[in-house]
């Protein structure tokens, strides 16, 4: 387990990660979500100034299912949580590969106490 700290304490955009042991398939996603999101999503999904973090409450199951992940990334999204504005669909992505994506943030949530 790595634990990577991001942003000044009392910041709720950047949050702290902790990674853990990975399966093959969010192994996968790690590259993906690396040239894909992390430019607003943060390194591990951790938030930037461009971006919410993916490691958050919001982001769990039960109110974003996967099913809302795969429609964010193919069609974009309004914002509605955060106020970083609309988010533009990502272009390229196949739907093996938004699944590896989303599996990387699953197993990282997870991880971070967030199921």
């Amino acid at each position: 387990i790595v634990l990577a700290s991001f942003g000044a304490a009392g910041d709720d955009h950047i949050v702290d990660v902790t990674l853990p042991v990975l399966s093959a398939e969010a192994e996968a996603g790690v590259a993906l979500f690396g040239r894909n999101c992390s430019i607003c999503h943060g390194t591990n999904g951790s938030g930037s100034e461009k971006g919410p973090p993916l490691i958050h409450r919001i982001y769990e199951p039960g109110h974003h299912a996967d099913l809302a992940f795969v429609s964010a990334i193919r069609n974009g999204t309004r914002a509605h949580h955060w106020p970083y504005g609309d988010m533009e669909p990502v272009e390229g992505l196949s739907l093996a590969e938004i699944q590896s994506i989303i599996t990387f943030v699953r197993e990282v949530q997870v991880a971070n106490g967030i199921e």
